[in-house]
């Protein structure tokens, strides 16, 4: 396999917007291991390789355990998430496929239970760009370890 380009190089100010709304994340209040969950999640559902092992190495590297990394692809199974966590994933899952049914009534009342209106906003943020993120990383085929 190899990869199509290197999306940095070729247009390095793409890149660079993309590297501050990281900043702007990292920097909005959001927890650290929520967004990485938003992340790993996304990143799965879309199916980007290179995104998923980036992020559930920065999950184990913040302490994440094993299990709540590997069954975060099965989170509504199993009870090692909190009701927080799991509105989250929620929302993720239902912004990352927004065109099959939109955001539901009932997935947006689940997250304004733990969260407010300006973290709800930091949230949909968080999920719009790791959407990005793994559209970049599928379309240039970027995979685990290709730089």
């Amino acid at each position: 396999m190899e990869v199509r380009m290197n999306h940095g190089a070729v247009q390095p100010e793409v890149l660079k917007k993309m590297l501050q709304l990281e900043q702007f994340m990292s920097e909005c209040g959001l927890e650290k291991t929520l967004y990485e969950l938003i992340k790993l999640r996304a990143s799965q559902i879309n199916g980007c390789a290179y995104c998923m092992d980036m992020h559930s190495r920065d999950l184990r590297k913040m302490g994440e355990p094993e299990e709540r990394i590997y069954l975060l692809s099965v989170w509504r199974e199993t009870p090692i998430y909190s009701d927080r966590e799991k509105a989250v994933l929620a929302l993720t899952e239902a912004v990352t496929l927004i065109a099959q049914d939109g955001l539901p009534n009932e997935i947006y009342e689940q997250v304004r239970v733990h969260f407010d209106e300006r973290e709800f906003m930091n949230m949909i943020m968080a999920i719009n760009v790791i959407n990005s993120w793994n559209r970049i990383a599928i379309s240039t085929r970027m995979f685990p370890g290709c730089f």
